[in-house]
């Protein structure tokens, strides 16, 4: 029944398509499909031979910003789902200039200024440029913001774009002109790369994330359209440091059940050290694949601070109704991970209550104080997400041209009550930092504490020190900074309403929460190779995790040291280890002890 529901909505796009021109009110879905293939053979279209700067950008000390950096602009293609990206702009607009491209401007305008959808909305921090386009999906024809000395030298970087789309491909160069910042491309050999925004996260200090689509468009094949760009991946590696500055770039396997392979469609980059990651019921959809995914990235990468990366997971709902289901079900692909930063609001989509609490209380609890805004998006005649696509792939973002970065590790929670709690963060601005301070509390009623921060080094790193505090307090603190030029900026961003947090926990205090064992059931078990042993505690503590042998002698020290409240994955590598039978032993800081046996082949 799916089937055929999908292939009559291509049937009418390609009605659509053959009596209008190719930009007009109605976009493809994400995935080249076969009335777009018809469309194209039947009518040709014109590839950009060039555009922009296609060399790599002359500066010394490049860097791509991440998505919860500082947002000058918002953009998006008017087309196809005007309610949704009218609830877009009326969230984006009070934190920035919303800048959309629209093929016939008075509509878009008239749209926005009625009634319809949420009422009337005034044109301020609205920017509408006339501009031809093919298609909604402007996250991955639209151009990346890189800067060129670190946090100074502004530019846009965009990739050869992976579809037959040509209007959409030039919608960088338009938005560059718009805003006056130059462009670079990879465009020409031999730095020509394929790549699609949807497929691209960044860290902001050099690391960024893809699955390997990246990979196999570049691999010198070719599709019904056009020939792939022919690169090793260390060639693809060094083009994107060439115009990324990036040094780190994880690639992991695709998903079998998403057919665009974008990572935005199942994990986001919340910060430095936190990843949001879709979850699937046991064995279902993707949820195997993603699993695997984040072991891998676990236990070869780590943050820009050398520490594990935190992994909050996130429901993905199935589609409602008849025909519905999980991906593997030929249902839907749905996804929160689809989300957009506009600076203190993030942008949200939704598909129905059961689901959406869960959701938003996720986002809450890991994003204090930003607004979550959700939009529906499987609703009122508007299920964009039937065509694999969401809020993230609908819009894109423009850095500011002068951030100001407080980057900061959060601290753990804690046993000590004697010792104060030193917070260190980076910080940095073109006009370099005249001030920094520490803000710290022990509520959340507006009465905050001040300390100055003190310079650490030269490398941009402050410091500044919470006083130590008894046992069962819960202290909350954010940095705020003062450029040279005047520029103030904080982070957590929405501070003081946004806030870090930690625990000074009597180690002593619910005991009882360990009755079941913190230790779970490590896998693959016979272990061969990379084996992960998953740690779910309900408290913060110190662990030391040891591999034994039959004679209860210590093999190896798999880990020691402070774990937060939350599921952890350790690792331990089985080559290592002769044959035979073991014993994993985890003991806690207040002396809590649980085994697990466990087999090496």
């Amino acid at each position: 029944m799916k089937l055929t529901i999908q292939q009559l909505l291509l049937s009418i796009f390609a009605l659509f398509f053959s009596v209008l021109s190719p930009a007009q009110h109605i976009t493809w879905p994400h995935e080249l499909g076969r009335a777009e293939r018809q469309y194209v053979e039947r009518n040709g279209f014109e590839p950009l031979q060039s555009r922009g700067i296609e060399t790599p950008p002359p500066f010394d000390s490049l860097r791509t910003a991440a998505e919860w950096e500082e947002v000058e602009a918002l953009t998006i293609s008017w087309t196809s789902f005007p309610c949704i990206q009218k609830q877009i702009v009326a969230a984006a607009k009070e934190e920035c200039t919303v800048i959309i491209f629209a093929d016939n401007p008075v509509e878009a305008e008239d749209y926005l200024t009625s009634a319809i959808c949420g009422g009337a909305l005034d044109l301020e921090n609205i920017q509408i440029i006339d501009a031809e386009y093919n298609t909604i999906w402007i996250r991955d024809y639209g151009a990346n913001t890189v800067y060129g000395s670190w946090n100074d030298d502004r530019i846009l970087v965009d990739w050869l774009y992976n579809r037959p789309r040509p209007e959409d491909d030039a919608i960088p160069d338009v938005l560059g002109e718009a805003m006056g910042i130059d462009l670079y491309s990879t465009t020409a050999e031999p730095t020509n790369l394929m790549n699609t925004g949807g497929n691209w996260m960044s860290d902001g200090f050099g690391t960024a994330f893809a699955s390997e689509l990246v990979q196999e468009e570049n691999d010198g094949g070719s599709t019904w359209w056009t020939d792939f760009p022919d690169h090793t991946e260390d060639e693809i590696n060094q083009i994107i440091s060439d115009f990324h500055g990036v040094d780190t770039y994880i690639k992991m396997p695709n998903l079998p059940f998403d057919g665009i392979h974008h990572i935005d469609m199942h994990m986001k980059l919340l910060d430095e050290s936190t990843l949001l990651v879709a979850e699937y019921p046991e064995g279902v959809a993707d949820g195997p694949q993603i699993n695997a995914n984040m072991e891998y990235v676990l236990s070869n990468y780590t943050t820009r601070w050398g520490t594990p990366f935190d992994v909050i997971r996130i429901p993905s709902p199935p589609e409602q109704g008849a025909g519905g289901g999980y991906p593997d079900q030929n249902g839907w692909y749905l996804t929160y991970t689809n989300s957009v930063f506009v600076n203190n609001t993030v942008l949200l989509p939704t598909y129905y209550t059961e689901y959406d609490t869960t959701a938003i209380h996720i986002y809450e609890e890991a994003l204090p104080g930003y607004e979550i805004v959700g939009i529906d998006c499987d609703n009122n005649g508007s299920a964009i997400i039937s065509l694999s696509g969401a809020i993230h792939c609908i819009t894109h973002t423009v850095g500011v041209e002068d951030p100001l970065i407080i980057s900061h590790l959060p601290l753990p929670d804690t046993e000590d009550d004697q010792n104060d709690y030193p917070v260190e963060a980076y910080i940095s601005h073109r006009s370099d930092i005249a001030s920094a301070t520490l803000h710290w509390s022990t509520e959340l009623s507006g009465n905050w504490n001040s300390v100055t921060m003190t310079t650490l080094d030269e490398e941009g790193n402050w410091t500044a020190n919470i006083p130590a505090h008894p046992q069962g307090t819960t202290l909350y603190y954010y940095v705020q900074a003062e450029a040279n030029s005047g520029k103030m900026g904080t982070r957590p961003m929405p501070a003081p309403e946004g806030w870090w947090n930690f625990d000074v926990f009597d180690p002593t205090v619910g005991i009882g929460e360990f009755e079941v064992s913190p230790l779970l059931q490590a896998f693959p078990n016979p272990a061969q190779a990379i084996t992960c042993i998953p740690v779910d505690l309900q408290r913060g503590t110190h662990v030391e995790l040891v591999l034994l042998n039959a004679l209860g002698e210590t093999v190896e020290l798999l880990h020691s040291g402070w774990l937060s409240a939350g599921t952890h994955k350790l690792f331990m590598n089985a080559e290592r280890h002769a044959a035979g039978a073991y014993l994993l032993s985890l003991r806690t800081s207040s002396g809590r002890l649980w085994s697990q046996r466990i087999m090496i082949q």
